[in-house]
């Protein structure tokens, strides 16, 4: 079986992200969406909230399985005996960016976890959820880059 992991942060998820999950659940037998608690960041929703809103917005995805996860990556996929982790390239310094990691983990784990790129569909390439939830932050509208769904929730957490 051909298994890989897609991690991130996923604060808020985004058609882009999930442009990049659809794409890679048809490529691979069996996608792990997983999301990362990084403890160096204040996220807009807990790792609970993401997973939730992940697990809704994949669920027309049979072969798409979402957790999450603390610490390196290469440990984790060493544990779930996954040896491919998916990317998504929107931009040339996104590239950069992730093609140190790639290395990185690759390195970390005795050459056994590769890194497949999935450049960003063009109608997503200039979002990130960053934005996203800066946009809300203004009360901005959110509806042409997240799901219905996670507009009401994201602006749950602005008080909105």
């Amino acid at each position: 079986m051909r298994a890989a992991i897609y991690p991130g942060s996923f604060d808020p998820v985004t058609f882009g992200h999930l442009d990049i999950i659809e794409r890679a659940a048809a490529i691979f037998d069996e996608l792990t969406v997983s999301i990362l608690n990084n403890t160096t960041k204040t996220p807009l929703f807990s790792v609970e909230e993401r997973v939730n809103i992940l697990k809704e917005a994949t669920k027309h995805l049979p072969n798409v399985k979402i957790d999450s996860f603390s610490g390196l990556l290469v440990d984790y996929a060493m544990q779930k005996d996954i040896h491919v982790s998916v990317r998504g390239l929107r931009a040339i310094t996104d590239f950069e960016y992730e093609l140190q990691i790639a290395q990185t983990n690759n390195k970390l784990s005795g050459g056994s976890l590769d890194t497949v790129f999935l450049t960003t569909n063009l109608e997503y390439s200039y979002l990130s959820s960053s934005s996203v939830r800066e946009i809300a932050s203004f009360h901005g509208d959110i509806s042409q880059f997240v799901p219905a769904f996670v507009v009401e929730k994201v602006y749950e957490k602005f008080g909105f």
